[in-house]
């Protein structure tokens, strides 16, 4: 708990320091361009991420009018040999002579030739039968026709299903075409050719179009660095890519797939390896869409670069900030520090320190200006010393001079009053006691003496007391070794002990006995007088406790205030003086006399 508060103090400590006021003014000013370049980088942000979504689009669409011009190549080239009368005659005969076989053969060559010629993106054309004799462009095989029975086929398959509508297949290889298996890319779109009176399906047109130059024309428009276009079907296959690897496989990524298939969002990120690519799609005419994929830092790179720059800019400007701000905090707190050490040497009560800045600037003025007020303090304090002294000095000559002629009065009453009632020897006893009590006194100097001292003079008191009462009054000491030397103002117990006897013993009749128990605390000289008299009121007591009520009321006596003012002149704050009855009867008097810092004054006129 100890730790945490001094870690607190610390921070707080810190807080308040000039260094840290000045790095921190220094850092706000910093923080001013900072933040411009922030809102700066933040406002380019949006602007670039605008301009590079709008490019995308843009090439995405541009990719996509590419595509859908061979696409549309194709679906032309199809539904103008799919509508051909004689095209069709020629493939609804089955048995022809050999006259229309011929006949039919060189009008369909003819006419596929023609085509291909005509277009530059149509590469072959087919028109195959499961039985019977098959058309072809260019270096068709028909041998390679009935290797595999068409129903069979994947094509053949979809053609069927579109029942005479456009089915189009992914990027292939050329099947029937050349020689053995290394044949020209095709992009095919095939159809099943229905017989328009039965609507029977009589064969199968495939418009091949060139696959190299369908790849050619998406792999010349890039994203980035390294990204780029690709086609996908209804299903999220891949069906026209540069990495021919990916032809006919799904998209790895289940979110993209559905997006590309499905999705009707036109802008789509996901991860994948750790990498975070954006996305970006345009339907073609034919159902599919093209797909244009690009890693994102490829295309924020210079904004993260920016940022970078911007934030580097920050911190390097920081650190210099504060090393410049601990410089010029060290040339203003170094002076200011060595000040303030001698102001807490002030503080600590030695006026005679003096501070060395010497500079020209406001902490030298303050310099000299702390050394003039300390040395004017220096002299104040002298001043105010002196006269507190002299007040403290007549203070206790006009107590000694209340104590001694109160002592002496009751003294020599008593002696009166032997003499008058003839008790010769009495008075004779008293006398001689009184003189042996003035000489013990004027044996002394000085106001103070210790408390063995006081006690002898006490017992002496109560010598004369027992004269004037014919009474024993015993005396008991338990005085703690440490407590013997302590000194104290004369005459400090002698009125309590008196007291002690006129109110508390000498109402009873008879005999009595007077503790004096003194003992050491940690601070203090704690001393007991305790009787075995009769005691006083509760409600005497609590008037006693507020005793500047009491003495201005007249309840209490020369005696006590006599000691009330020795405390308060002498002994340091916390001492005190109270008036108790005691548990077992009589009256208790404690004193507590804490120990002073310096006891010069103790020894004054010693």
């Amino acid at each position: 708990m100890i730790q945490i508060m001094q870690r607190k103090n610390q921070r707080l400590q810190w807080g308040r320091r000039f260094a840290t006021k000045m790095i921190l003014a220094l850092l706000v000013v910093i923080l001013i361009p900072t933040l411009t370049s922030v809102l700066f980088y933040s406002a380019s942000s949006k602007l670039v991420k605008k301009n590079v979504r709008e490019s995308s689009l843009q090439l995405v669409r541009q990719a996509a009018d590419a595509l859908s011009s061979i696409i549309i190549a194709g679906t032309d080239a199809s539904n103008v040999l799919y509508s051909d009368v004689k095209l069709q005659q020629a493939v609804r005969n089955t048995q022809p002579t050999t006259e229309e076989e011929k006949t039919d053969k060189d009008y369909i060559s003819t006419l596929l030739n023609n085509f291909v010629g005509s277009n530059s993106f149509v590469k072959t054309l087919y028109v195959l039968r499961e039985e019977g004799t098959s058309w072809g462009s260019g270096s068709f095989k028909q041998s390679k026709v009935y290797l595999q029975p068409l129903r069979d086929l994947e094509w053949a398959r979809l053609a069927r299903m579109k029942d005479g509508e456009p089915a189009w297949g992914p990027i292939a290889y050329d099947p029937y075409s050349g020689y053995g298996d290394n044949n020209d890319l095709i992009l095919s779109v095939t159809r099943v050719i229905k017989d328009f009176e039965s609507l029977a399906d009589i064969g199968y047109l495939l418009v091949n179009l060139d696959g190299k130059k369908v790849v050619d024309r998406i792999s010349q428009i890039h994203l980035g660095k390294t990204g780029g276009f690709y086609v996908v079907d209804n299903e999220g296959k891949v069906v026209i890519d540069r990495r021919l690897e990916r032809i006919g496989q799904p998209l790895s990524d289940s979110g993209l797939r559905d997006w590309a298939s499905r999705g009707s969002e036109a802008e789509f990120e996901y991860e994948a390896n750790g990498i975070r690519y954006y996305n970006i799609k345009q339907p073609l005419s034919n159902g599919w869409s093209i797909v244009g994929s690009v890693p994102i830092h490829e295309i924020t790179d210079e904004l993260t670069d920016m940022r970078r720059m911007i934030w580097t800019s920050a911190v390097g400007f920081a650190l210099l900030a504060i090393v410049i701000g601990l410089i010029l905090a060290r040339q203003v707190t170094k002076p200011i520090k060595q000040l303030t050490s001698q102001m807490k040497v002030a503080e600590s009560g030695d006026f005679t320190v003096r501070t060395e800045v010497r500079s020209q600037d406001e902490i030298g003025h303050m310099s000299r200006q702390f050394n003039k007020m300390i040395k004017r303090i220096d002299e104040l304090v002298h001043e105010v010393h002196d006269i507190q002294e002299s007040k403290r000095q007549a203070e206790l000559r006009a107590v000694m001079h209340r104590i001694h002629p109160h002592f002496l009065f009751n003294t020599l009453s008593t002696i009166k009053w032997l003499i008058r009632y003839n008790q010769s020897s009495k008075a004779y006893e008293a006398l001689s006691a009184l003189v042996l009590l003035l000489e013990a006194n004027m044996g002394k100097k000085g106001s103070f003496v210790s408390l063995a001292e006081e006690l002898d003079i006490v017992g002496k008191y109560l010598s004369i007391l027992e004269i004037r009462y014919d009474t024993a009054f015993r005396l008991h000491l338990d005085i703690n070794t440490e407590a013997v030397p302590f000194r104290i103002p004369r005459m400090l117990i002698q009125p309590i002990v008196e007291n002690a006897v006129f109110h508390g013993l000498v109402p009873t009749g008879g005999d009595g006995d007077i503790w004096v128990k003194a003992f050491p605390s940690s601070d203090a000289i704690m001393i007991e007088i305790r009787d075995n008299g009769r005691g006083i009121s509760p409600e005497y007591v609590l008037k006693l406790d507020k005793y500047e009520q009491a003495e201005h009321s007249g309840m209490t006596g020369i005696g006590l205030m006599h000691v009330h003012e020795w405390i308060r002149l002498y002994y340091p704050a916390g001492s005190e003086l109270r008036i108790v009855n005691g548990e077992s009867g009589g009256t208790v008097v404690l004193m507590k006399l804490m120990k002073p810092v310096d006891d010069n004054w103790q020894r004054e006129g010693a």
